[in-house]
């Protein structure tokens, strides 16, 4: 594997910390240290500003803003316009003078610079001394933290020091419409504010979308501050001025209320943010609930590793995201590629969702996992609209989504990537089977189930001899692989859509009759319509050499020219930065797992001995240019026994943004890729399975760990397993549930089952 770490932050298990200020760093830095929970997300900026490079992002979830210009193209299935994740009121504003002298530490003569992301409290905070041209030293020390629960509130703390001498301190702090998206566009405008002597409320309202979002805060301080209100242009805020002689704390508290759907008129979303704003506990107060909130996150999900402080920091660091990226708070919410920490792949969801990231929530938040389903349900009218362009029946969901609506304007995904379908019918299939949730499966999931095999019949076809169903003109989730035909994981999962359509409809038939005749008035279903699904599902093409044991990852691929990939430079990454478009296309590397991503799906579906052959045949040919990569190349090697390969590929998906490995942790957090680290763990090293007719088990460790725990949360039962190098102990707190372990079937019930897994390896 051709790709380094860059390693900077200190290790520790229980927080991000850096230590010196690098400005080289700082974008990366921003993302590191993005704060959020769900609702809303900040970048870790400077919020005093600084002149080095900056991406200064604030963030809600649903608040989305339209393209400036339409897809000037003619062709059908092409979307006109794109959507995105609009960059949204910096609700940090601060400029700061001393003795005259704006603060920029880019600049100017800082020490003992110290940056710290606390796990257990949510909080980040930075501090600094400054020193200025006439030896006058000031130390600074900024706090925030977003609360996680209530979620509409937000909170900034300034301290000020003087250390040697008074200086003269001039400040303002407000709220900055004024932010450009994409480093050159504003889409807000101020629809009503109104402040006096310590607060500010305003509403403020998207250009194209008219979404609206009220923001308000107060200002608390523990000396009198004479303010001055102001307004320039988009900003709005608070102007004071005090001689600094001793240390003084100012702090923000700050609410925000995103009306995403018009549920209110702007007077009632004011009176809302109003009475939320006047509700607001104080900074302390809050923060104590927000650290009582984690405590019960990390006892619940933690995942402790004795022996290996970079991979302890970094699965932590991946759990502590993925909660403030995603916890059910909504079920209109999904979770974007790079959460709500940067502008890059616009803040849109894609298949990943289903399939990296509907295994932690399935397993340690149920409830989350049914609403990201439900997600996709609420779209459901927007995805039989995008399977008519498409010239389909049926429902087809959207490669990139924020509102249900397709966001890529790039065809070759947008009208040839068919994953987030059969990926929602997958995870319709993994959470129902693991939730015993037969309630969403009738009213919700069926007819999903219905309209996405309507779309693949009506996408796929027959060979001239009408022996062979698949689907010609694809790209698989190998997205250096265009235009194929037989793409075997296409053609796979669709198999798996099909036949899985069919048992759920003669399911509720039996069921639940009344419902099943609804369902049937509903979507016109008819017998030669499941009688089609069961002939197409039969007749798939699943291109397969049975000498070699290899799934060919599609038609023709065995032919392709070869290339070393551990050949390509480091500085020569990411490709799509360096390399031409159409050169990527011309060779047998692959950016991601495809094969082996059906086969960790469908895991029990396939022998060792296939899954050695594929492992051993296509890890050498994956550049793993995909975030998504190198936790299931992890899995695989676990279950196969390669496990220096496995605790490498490890160090890279835990590590992955926090190393910066892929070297554009700039643009934001890898966020689906955060989820699929702690598939690295539970499936890789704890040997979990979940698609079979039990669950499964089959920890390894690596030599140098001393131990490692995980905890899975499986109809009312709380499972804890802890690793050690002589054996695994299972703990079991609940009603009782069956296991395989190592082959061997065990029952659990408010028991501990300890092995010696030494002999099963």
């Amino acid at each position: 594997m051709a790709k380094k770490a860059y390693e900077y932050y200190k290790v520790t298990p229980w927080e991000i910390i850096e230590e010196g200020f690098n400005p080289e760093r700082n974008k990366v830095s921003e993302s590191i240290f993005s704060l959020g929970n769900e609702y809303m997300g900040v970048r870790g900026f400077m919020e005093e500003g600084i002149s080095c490079d900056s991406l200064l992002g604030s963030y809600f979830n649903g608040i989305y803003e339209f393209g400036l210009t339409e897809n000037e193209s003619h062709y059908k299935g092409i979307i006109k316009k794109t959507h995105f994740m609009v960059n949204s009121v910096n609700w940090l504003y601060t400029k700061i003078k001393i003795d005259g002298v704006e603060l920029d530490i880019n600049n100017q003569n800082i020490s003992n610079f110290h940056r710290v992301l606390n796990f257990k409290t949510g909080e980040l905070t930075r501090s600094f001394i400054l020193t200025t041209g006439n030896a006058k030293q000031v130390k600074f020390t900024f706090k925030r933290f977003i609360n996680m629960r209530p979620f509409h509130y937000g909170y900034q703390s300034i301290s000020i020091e003087a250390l040697n001498q008074a200086v003269d301190i001039e400040m303002e702090m407000g709220l900055d419409y004024s932010i450009v998206h994409w480093g050159k566009f504003n889409f807000w405008d101020i629809e009503r504010y109104e402040s006096d002597s310590n607060s500010i409320s305003a509403i403020g309202k998207t250009n194209t979308t008219n979404l609206t979002v009220y923001t308000g805060y107060r200002l608390l301080s523990d000396i009198d501050l004479t303010t001055e209100v102001f307004r320039n242009g988009k900003i709005i805020g608070h102007k004071f001025k005090f001689t600094l002689d001793r240390a003084v704390k100012i702090e923000k508290l700050v609410t925000n209320l995103v009306c995403k759907k018009n549920e209110y008129s702007i007077d009632e979303l004011w009176q809302k943010g109003i009475n939320l704003l006047n509700d607001e506990p104080d900074y302390d107060a809050s923060l104590k609930d927000n650290t009582a909130y984690w405590r019960k996150v990390w006892e619940d999900y933690d995942i402790e590793i004795t022996g290996d402080e970079k991979n302890q920091q970094g699965i932590r660091f991946c759990l502590f995201q993925l909660q403030q990226t995603y916890n059910g708070v909504d079920p209109s919410n999904n979770i974007g590629a790079k959460g709500l920490t940067g502008e890059a792949y616009s803040g849109h969801a894609f298949w990943d969702t289903e399939t990296y990231c509907l295994p932690f929530f399935i397993f340690n938040n149920p409830s989350a996992a049914k609403n990201l389903l439900l997600f996709r349900y609420n779209t459901l009218d927007n995805a039989r609209k995008r399977a008519k362009q498409l010239d389909c029946e049926g429902a087809c969901f959207p490669i990139a989504t924020l509102n249900g609506d397709e966001a890529c304007a790039l065809w070759q995904h947008a009208s040839l990537q068919f994953q987030p379908s059969t990926a929602v019918a997958y995870g319709i299939w993994h959470y129902v089977k693991n939730t015993m949730d037969k309630d969403f499966l009738y009213h919700y999931g069926l007819e999903m189930l219905i309209e996405i095999s309507r779309f693949l019949l009506s996408r796929g076809d027959w060979n001239s001899s009408h022996t062979r169903f698949g689907f010609y003109g694809v790209m698989g989730p190998d997205e250096f692989q265009m235009m194929v035909n037989h793409n075997c994981y296409t053609n796979f999962m669709a198999k798996k859509t099909l036949e899985y359509t069919v048992a759920s409809f003669y399911e509720l038939a039996t069921a639940n009759p009344k419902l099943f005749a609804e369902l049937n008035e509903k979507l016109q279903i008819n017998g030669d319509e499941i009688d089609k699904m069961v002939k197409c599902a039969n007749a798939m093409y699943i291109p397969y050499d049975e000498k070699s044991m290899i799934y060919e990852q599609h038609q023709g691929y065995f032919d392709l020219p070869h290339i070393d990939v551990d050949s390509i430079p480091v500085n020569e990454f990411p490709l799509y930065s360096h390399w031409s478009y159409d050169r990527i296309y011309r060779n047998d590397m692959i950016k991601q797992p495809d094969v082996l991503m059906f086969m960790f799906l469908y895991n029990q579906s396939f022998s060792k001995s296939e899954k050695l052959a594929n492992y051993e045949f296509y890890e050498p040919r994956c550049i793993h240019e995909s975030s998504l990569s190198p936790s299931i190349h992890s899995v695989f090697a676990s279950e196969l026994g390669k496990v220096d390969e496995a605790v490498k590929f490890f160090d890279f998906a835990t590590r992955m943004d926090i190393d910066d490995y892929n070297r554009n942790t700039c643009e934001g957090l890898h966020t689906t890729s955060i989820a699929a680290a702690w598939i690295n763990i539970v499936y890789g090293f704890g040997g979990f399975r979940s698609d079979g007719e039990k669950l499964i088990l089959n920890p390894i460790i690596p030599p140098m760990w001393e131990k490692y725990s995980f905890k899975l949360h499986y109809l009312g039962n709380t499972i804890k397993v802890e690793v050690n190098q002589e054996c695994v102990r299972i703990i079991c707190d609940g009603p009782g549930t069956d296991l395989i372990v190592y082959g061997n079937n065990y029952s659990l019930k408010d028991k501990v089952l300890v092995i010696n897994h030494v002999d099963n390896r």
